[in-house]
């Protein structure tokens, strides 16, 4: 097994088609079924079923991902923990995060850590939840800045920042009354971001713990900023993090109504992956994250809230 065919095969993994997962590696198609099939013969296993519809692991191929994920991330390490012995090491980072975390928390907090060390590479990419602890695990980024959802991994490490409370919002032209109780809310209709967002689950979760059946949501959205703008022009209610509210604080469209019961909130946190050896660049990221990335302060107080 040698780097590239661990590579090929995860990738072929994320894909569940060898077209796609050709072009991703650059590679013909034939080449590419030749490095899965050379895996093949020397594990002893059928890693993939083929069919029209793709490619899906077999058990075995399933067994075999964890460890290329691994060896992989290994790979990677010897060579950094060689490059910064060597006096050579690179100082660069790739950041994962949520739009509106990247908008409102981590971009005062970068500009300062790019002042103080002119020298260091960033590299921000926005994504959802899920998006982002897939490209944890597979290396694209270094460091996910997202909301705890309570998943433990071992092969992570995770730093909490603070505590991000989710408040309820209607247009302020909708004549919208503070809710009575929770109950009240399920027949409303809500803008909300699509399943598998961390916010999505917070919503959904509020009303499960209650015993209390979801509200519809009438339209869908995966930018926060989307989602105000829709609840401003009286599309419905929204559920969004006070964070997001920042620009929103500055209009008259938009208002604050109080959440029957205690208000979900996420914890944000910070992950990236267990290392025997931690890059200097990785050190350098985290002790100014621990110095500098403090909890923002609420909303402008100029955003109307009701009741």
């Amino acid at each position: 097994m040698n780097p590239r065919q661990l590579k090929t095969f995860l990738a072929v993994i994320r894909h569940g088609n060898l077209t796609r997962t050709a072009a991703e590696v650059n590679l013909a198609q034939s080449s590419l079924s030749d490095q899965i099939q050379a895996l093949e013969q020397e594990l002893g296993a059928e890693l993939f079923l083929r069919s029209r519809q793709g490619v899906v692991p077999t058990p075995a191929g399933a067994a075999l991902k964890a460890y290329a994920e691994e060896i992989l991330a290994l790979n990677d390490e010897a060579k950094t923990a060689v490059s910064a012995a060597a006096g050579c090491a690179e100082l660069s980072l790739t950041l994962g995060t949520l739009e509106t975390i990247a908008t409102e928390r981590l971009a005062p907090w970068l500009s300062l850590f790019r002042k103080k060390n002119p020298r260091f590479g960033l590299k921000l990419k926005i994504g959802n939840s899920g998006e982002l602890l897939a490209q944890l695990q597979h290396g694209s980024i270094d460091v996910a800045f997202t909301f705890d959802r309570g998943q433990q991994d071992e092969r992570f490490l995770t730093r909490r920042i603070c505590s991000e409370p989710l408040v309820l919002i209607a247009g302020s032209d909708s004549q919208a009354r503070p809710p009575a109780s929770l109950a009240a809310l399920s027949t409303a209709s809500f803008v909300a971001t699509e399943i598998g967002c961390v916010y999505r689950h917070l919503f959904e979760t509020a009303f499960a713990e209650a015993s209390i059946a979801t509200p519809p949501i009438v339209t869908e959205a995966d930018s926060i900023a989307t989602i105000i703008r829709l609840v401003s022009s009286g599309t419905g209610y929204g559920l969004v993090p006070r964070l997001a509210l920042g620009q929103a604080a500055t209009r008259d469209d938009v208002v604050e109504l109080p959440w029957p019961g205690n208000p979900p909130a996420a914890s944000l946190i910070m992950m990236w992956r267990r290392r025997r050896v931690q890059p200097s660049a990785l050190s350098l990221l985290l002790a100014s994250a621990s110095e500098n990335l403090q909890p923002v302060k609420p909303a402008d107080a100029r955003l109307q809230r009701a009741g």
